[in-house]
């Protein structure tokens, strides 16, 4: 089974949709055209919506086991579709082959998790107020759900919310990035073909995210908008979603800071550090935004930063030995270079700098002196740039962490205990990496607090984003 075909289609209740409108889709390392997919209108949209929402009712009355198995067989397809899936991702977005298989795995399990969740949606059973009574609480799915994804992670953030969209029975429209449609094509084709019913996982593509998005929006019939991309876009969605009283899960922009207090293992948190920041070339929410180092080690740091820094490889994902692949857009670089140049006409210092690259690759680049006078303190900086910043005491470090509207991610290393409960605690963000740089995980939950987001994915948190909790109350003569 091929999984993407040239040209390529926006898939309507398990059909190819036609258009004259195309989306191009471009390989950000050559420069070339992959394929077109087929753009989807207003009236596709509405073509997906009414199967979306007479599938929901078929997908109601389905037992929790039934959708169990289909996700274990989606989930078997993931894993033996992995290399192809991979290479869809390195053409169309540019990570290294090596990171490609790795989302692969981290996609496929979340499938595998809710699979098995969807056999334990629980609900209680309540200590009555009388004995005449039985109260009890059942969950069900909330209906049709609407879901728009970025282009980083292109396999990932599609399965960690289809999965457990399926597993509480409902039926799921797919609003992937137009950078990279045909990862969302591919997977939704290896549901289908696991057994997925057609009108529960439907694609579609657009140039016009924004005026498609506001139409599917408007109508009541869905009942849940899941996002994750920035901030700002986050912040319009809730707005749009309000008329209508829609639930909705957000995983918004990050801002994350990483701090090195003086009692860690410095070359542990080197590594921590290398694969928080230059995993997709820095263009990930929780990538490490903001690395903030004691004083007392910030030189030996930074010596041995850059040292390591040196050995990585810039060049196209599918060259061997390859460690950063390019940015996903020319805009994406120049703005990841203004933010460079303003660091540096307000004092920062170049630490190590890898050779000028041409076209949307950048190489990587060590910075110090950074302080909150600058842009990147502030903005995602979405590239392979390392600002540091060095501090005396801990509440220091922990004040300038929080200093941001932002609370997705945050690190820090330390082998003080008490330093560590202290900070844990401080830390105004939903998820923090305590001497460790790697977070993500289906079984734990992802999402932040302030400006980064709402609900939770993965975890049982992830599959109660999805259900809406019915009270029983009955009572017998």
């Amino acid at each position: 089974m091929s999984l993407i075909s040239n040209p390529e289609f926006s898939l309507i209740n398990g059909q190819s949709h036609s258009s004259k409108q195309q989306v191009d889709v471009i390989n950000p390392a050559t420069g070339e055209s992959i394929t077109q997919v087929s753009e989807a209108d207003n009236q596709a949209a509405d073509i997906a919506l009414q199967a979306a929402a007479e599938t929901f009712e078929t997908l109601s009355n389905l037992t929790a086991h039934t959708r169990s198995k289909v996700l274990r067989k989606w989930y078997e397809l993931v894993v033996e579709y992995r290399q192809a899936l991979a290479e869809i991702v390195t053409k169309e977005q540019g990570k290294p082959l090596k990171e490609a298989l790795a989302e692969a795995d981290y996609a496929a399990g979340f499938i595998e998790w809710y699979s098995e969740e969807a056999k334990r949606a629980y609900g209680q059973v309540i200590p009555s107020h009388s004995q005449s009574h039985t109260l009890t609480t059942i969950r069900q799915g909330v209906g049709v759900v609407l879901g728009i994804t970025p282009w980083n992670f292109p396999l990932a953030m599609i399965t960690r919310k289809v999965a457990p969209a399926y597993a509480a029975g409902c039926s799921f429209i797919l609003k992937p990035s137009e950078k990279t449609p045909l990862a969302a094509i591919a997977l939704a084709k290896l549901a289908i073909q696991a057994g997925m019913e057609v009108g529960a996982f439907q694609v579609l593509v657009t140039n016009d995210s924004k005026g498609l998005v506001a139409h599917l929006t408007q109508s009541p019939q869905v009942r849940k908008l899941t996002f994750t991309g920035s901030t700002q876009v986050g912040s319009a969605l809730l707005k749009q979603c309000a008329d209508t009283v829609k639930r909705t899960s957000m995983e918004l922009g990050g801002n994350a800071p990483f701090i090195i207090f003086d009692s860690a293992d410095i070359e542990q948190a080197i590594s921590g550090l290398m694969a928080a920041k230059f995993r997709n070339a820095g263009q990930t929410c929780v990538a490490a935004n903001r690395v903030f180092v004691a004083q007392g080690i910030a030189a030996d740091f930074t010596d041995k930063l850059s040292r390591q820094v040196e050995q990585l490889k810039v060049g196209n994902g599918f060259e061997e030995g390859v460690d950063i692949g390019p940015l996903i857009s020319i805009e994406a670089k120049q703005k990841a270079q203004r933010l460079l140049e303003d660091a540096l006409a307000k004092g920062a210092n170049i630490a190590y700098q890898g050779d000028n690259q041409a076209g949307q690759f950048m190489a990587p680049v060590v910075i110090t002196g950074v302080d909150n006078t600058m842009a990147l303190f502030h903005e995602e900086i979405f590239a392979p740039i390392v600002s540091i910043i060095s501090f005396e005491q801990e509440s220091e470090a922990v004040k300038m962490a929080n200093a941001v509207p932002e609370g997705l991610a945050a690190y820090f290393y330390s082998n003080e205990v008490n330093q560590i409960r202290r900070v844990s605690a401080a830390l105004e963000y939903g998820m923090v990496g305590i001497n460790e740089g790697i977070i993500s995980n289906p079984v734990a939950p992802f999402g932040g607090v302030k400006f980064s987001g709402l609900g939770r994915e993965g975890a049982q948190e992830g599959l109660s984003e999805y259900q809406e909790i019915k009270y029983l109350c009955q009572k017998f003569y």
